[in-house]
């Protein structure tokens, strides 16, 4: 299906900012991107920690990217807000969990590197690899001191694609070519108290 939009007169819009709205409203069908499919935040020990199951499809643009040696980051970010009838509510935490995938040729293997603790492990292949990012088990968010049960909370989880680490002649393209769109929406993340 082709959409024809004359712009003429006082209606002008800038373009991008149609193709923006366009590369939106067909992310969902197009097939790659980022989707936290599930996540929890339960208490363990003297903490809540995050349980979060993530799936990532690669665009073929970003595969041959990876594949040519340039390195991909996401970001997951986390955020606890305490709920609060007559402000806005309040912002407790937010913190993000760094992640760079990367195609190492000599090697034939994929890097993972967190690159918060600077941990990395090695695989033979991409669907190893973005498995391990894909699930994230026990990550500290916050004390269970500063939850106080009489009062509600809520939390958010998103993967984000971080197209400024992209090596500056890809950026550009970036921006406007939907295969590069390769985040997730906010996710509400229940608090087991």
């Amino acid at each position: 299906m082709v959409f024809i939009m004359h712009l003429s007169g006082r209606n002008k819009r800038p373009r991008h900012m149609l193709c923006s709205t366009l590369i939106f409203l067909l992310l969902p069908f197009l097939g790659y991107g980022a989707e936290v499919k599930q996540a929890e935040m339960r208490l363990q020990g003297v903490n809540y920690v995050l349980t979060a199951d993530i799936v990532f499809q690669l665009s073929e643009k970003s595969k041959d990217a990876l594949q040519n040696g340039v390195p991909l980051f996401w970001d997951l970010q986390i955020k606890l807000l305490q709920h609060r009838d007559f402000l806005w509510d309040k912002k407790l935490v937010y913190k993000s969990i760094r992640y760079s995938i990367q195609y190492l040729a000599l090697l034939n293997m994929y890097r993972v590197r967190n690159e918060d603790s600077g941990e990395f492990y090695n695989f033979s292949t991409l669907p190893a690899a973005l498995g391990l990012m894909s699930s994230i088990a026990g990550f500290p968010v916050i004390d269970k001191l500063k939850i106080d049960p009489e009062k509600k909370y809520v939390c958010f989880v998103k993967i984000n694609f971080d197209r400024n680490s992209l090596p500056l002649p890809l950026r550009p393209i970036a921006y406007i070519d939907a295969e590069w769109y390769l985040s997730s929406d906010w996710m509400p993340c229940p608090l087991k108290k």
